[in-house]
């Protein structure tokens, strides 16, 4: 591993503090040739980070995945404002990525689920927000739908669950119609997955 770079942060200010909020940094970084940069501003868009489930339902031999109106694809999605998705969520304070995605899958899809196997971790928007997403893998069976699913209505929620057979999953990505950046990595890992298990 390469030896990491030196950093440092001359000035920080947090310049939005919402639900969302926005630091300002002011920061110099060691080049490649060994040298300080010159001081740069710097905007970090914090939004805390994310748990993702690429859900499988092993009876069906579908994906589970959800359906809902995200405002900021408005005029840029297939959607017209809606999009599909993996199941996400954030990560809460008290919480690790493992057990917000129990919980984002219960809220979510309304399935239990009790293992998870890691598939990636990855930054969102590294250019301008610190977002890490946690992407994992979960098998379900029917008798896992312990829950209505559907997300959480005093929070404005409105999910609808949608079954994609693995199939036409596959073929989405083909056809580039995966908007959803968690949704895509995942069906592109499951893909080779099930080859490797093939060739077994």
């Amino acid at each position: 591993m390469a030896q990491l770079r030196k950093v440092e942060i001359r000035k920080k200010t947090r310049i939005f503090d919402d639900f969302f909020k926005i630091d300002e940094l002011v920061v110099a970084y060691q080049k490649c040739d060994g040298s300080m940069s010159a001081d740069q501003r710097r905007l970090v868009f914090e939004r805390g980070d994310a748990a993702a489930v690429l859900l499988f339902n092993t009876d069906r031999k579908c994906v589970v995945l959800v359906d809902q109106f995200k405002a900021p694809t408005l005029g840029k999605g297939l959607g017209g404002g809606w999009i599909t998705e993996a199941v996400a969520g954030m990560v809460e304070r008290y919480e690790t990525p493992e057990t917000a995605a129990v919980r984002e899958t219960m809220e979510e899809t309304g399935y239990k689920i009790s293992a998870l196997r890691p598939i990636a971790k990855f930054f969102s928007s590294p250019g301008g927000t610190s977002e890490c997403i946690y992407l994992y893998y979960a098998e379900v069976r029917d008798i896992d739908k312990v829950g209505k699913g559907g997300g959480i209505e005093a929070e404005g929620e409105d999910i609808q669950v949608k079954e994609v057979p693995l199939d036409e999953l596959l073929e989405m990505v083909k056809c580039n119609r995966i908007e959803d950046p968690k949704l895509l990595i995942g069906a592109l890992w499951l893909g080779e997955e099930l080859k490797g298990r093939a060739r077994r």
